[in-house]
């Protein structure tokens, strides 16, 4: 299974038991419907994956559109930098 992102979407690469994930979601739900959620779990494969394409095994992992913007804290700086909202109006 290969790593995707959509250029017309939002992708968060998750876990159903990751409070850093269940806070990236709250926020993202709470400015976006482009939200598509595809959970790791059970699933070493794709999380190895996640490392080769983003140096990092740890979950949330974040694509707007094409742009990869990395992990939870990196999503909640970009929306205190007031980058987010625009980064999302593109798509």
């Amino acid at each position: 299974m290969a790593i995707k992102t959509d250029s017309k979407q939002v992708v968060m690469y998750a876990s159903k038991l990751c409070g850093y994930c269940m806070r990236a979601q709250r926020l993202l739900k709470g400015k976006t419907d482009k939200l598509k959620i595809i959970y790791t779990d059970g699933n070493p494969k794709m999380r190895s994956e996640l490392k080769s394409k983003t140096g990092s095994p740890t979950v949330p992992q974040i694509w707007v559109g094409d742009k990869y913007v990395g992990g939870c804290d990196d999503l909640f700086q970009l929306d205190g930098l007031k980058k987010l909202d625009s980064m999302l109006e593109a798509l």
